[in-house]
């Protein structure tokens, strides 16, 4: 866990059960997001937090939420919204490692998985629902989910729902809430559309912003290297042999470029698998068990895994395709280097010479200098008149 500064859960607000608890499962000093959510959070306000991926932002949210958790309820007390159906197994797989009551339960109800279980599990009952927001909407909808006891509402990720279309869900989901809600945001950016959702939904939000300085994570080295598309394959190719990532996710812009990628490794070399949205749950979950242990060593994948997934072992990022938004680059690169890793990670954005506006915006957003990167003398790019802005 983060431990560069020295104030300690303790002197948060928690309780001394709940900060024995947390040094018990590893969490001794705050990261910066969790030192300035958690205090207002606690309180019962309304919070907006804007911090870099891979930073502790789940932790953040649900230390409060489990500390002002109410027992024998038997209705949900806290609601998590995310974007897909990994980030919502994730975040309950680490709220259940932080909660300090032994018999919390927790439903994780997504697409793409049977809805009669997960029905089941919530009329059994449950203190919190984390899951997609299609899904909360069908179980609301049929009357397996009630929202009126909850006493907090969590947008995970918000900026990448509104990305993917789920404001509309969003909405619904928000206006069907009790009027005197908590309403806790996270998000990595604060384009404009989060904004507006902030103010129409959220009661006079304590703003938390610590990514201002520096957007991406520090403890990742970043590169561009000129390819011409051609040629980005061999370049890859050489890339991994001279760099020999730990781990590597290898991002692409479509499902059909991954694929098509993945062809060409899964013959050649051991530990390659590929993941993208039209893979069936069950494939999505062996594939994403495998990288987590590490039998899955380059994950091709497209930015369905740029988002909310935490796996420590991650070195290398490389963006075969520069990302179609700038802000996707945030998060895609945000999976190395990530708290629980033991080494700076580095990534990687091959860049053809028709994108550097494209390069310029990510740039801008980041508020550095990318430098540029070449592997020994291989000729990558045939020089053109046309000059990067």
């Amino acid at each position: 866990m983060f431990d560069s500064s020295k104030m300690t859960f303790a002197d948060l607000g928690l309780s001394p059960k709940t900060v024995a608890h947390l040094s018990a499962v590893g969490y001794v000093h705050p990261s910066p997001i969790q030192e300035k959510f958690i205090p207002p959070a606690l309180q019962g306000l309304d919070c907006l937090g804007q911090s870099q991926t891979g930073t502790g932002k789940t932790a953040a949210f649900m230390m409060p939420i489990l500390e002002r958790m109410q027992t024998s309820l038997q209705e949900p007390q806290a609601l998590v919204l995310c974007p897909t159906r990994e980030l919502s197994e994730q975040v309950a797989v680490e709220s259940q490692k932080i909660c300090l009551q032994e018999r919390l339960e927790i439903a994780v109800v997504v697409g793409g998985r049977p809805l009669r279980p997960q029905a089941q599990k919530i009329e059994r009952g449950v203190d919190v629902v984390v899951g997609t927001p299609g899904r909360v909407i069908d179980l609301f909808k049929r009357r397996s989910l009630s929202f009126s006891s909850l006493k907090t509402v969590v947008l995970d990720e918000a900026d990448r729902m509104l990305d993917i279309g789920f404001r509309p869900d969003m909405e619904f989901i928000l206006k069907q809430c009790p009027k005197d809600r908590q309403t806790l945001l996270l998000s990595a950016t604060l384009p404009p559309e989060v904004e507006r959702l902030a103010s129409h939904y959220m009661r006079d939000p304590v703003r938390i912003d610590i990514s201002v300085e520096n957007v991406t994570a520090s403890n990742v080295e970043q590169f561009y290297c000129t390819v011409d598309e051609a040629r980005k394959l061999p370049l890859l190719v050489k890339l991994l042999m001279h760099e020999r990532p730990r781990q590597v996710i290898v991002f692409c812009r479509t499902k059909r470029k991954a694929d098509q990628l993945f062809q060409k490794f899964e013959t050649r070399l051991p530990g390659v698998a590929t993941l993208h949205g039209d893979l069936p749950q069950p494939k999505r979950d062996r594939v994403m068990q495998d990288f987590r242990s590490g039998k899955v060593r380059m994950l091709i994948a497209t930015d369905i895994v740029g988002r909310g997934i935490d796996v420590g072992g991650i070195s290398h990022i490389i963006n075969y395709d520069i990302p179609e938004h700038s802000d996707d680059y945030v998060h895609r690169i945000g999976r190395a280097g990530r708290l629980s890793s033991e080494f700076h990670g580095r990534a990687f954005t091959f860049v053809t010479q028709e994108q550097g506006n494209e390069l310029t915006k990510i740039e801008l957003l980041v508020n550095k200098l990318i430098p540029e990167y070449r592997v020994g003398d291989m000729d990558t790019y045939t020089p053109r008149s046309r000059k990067y802005v």
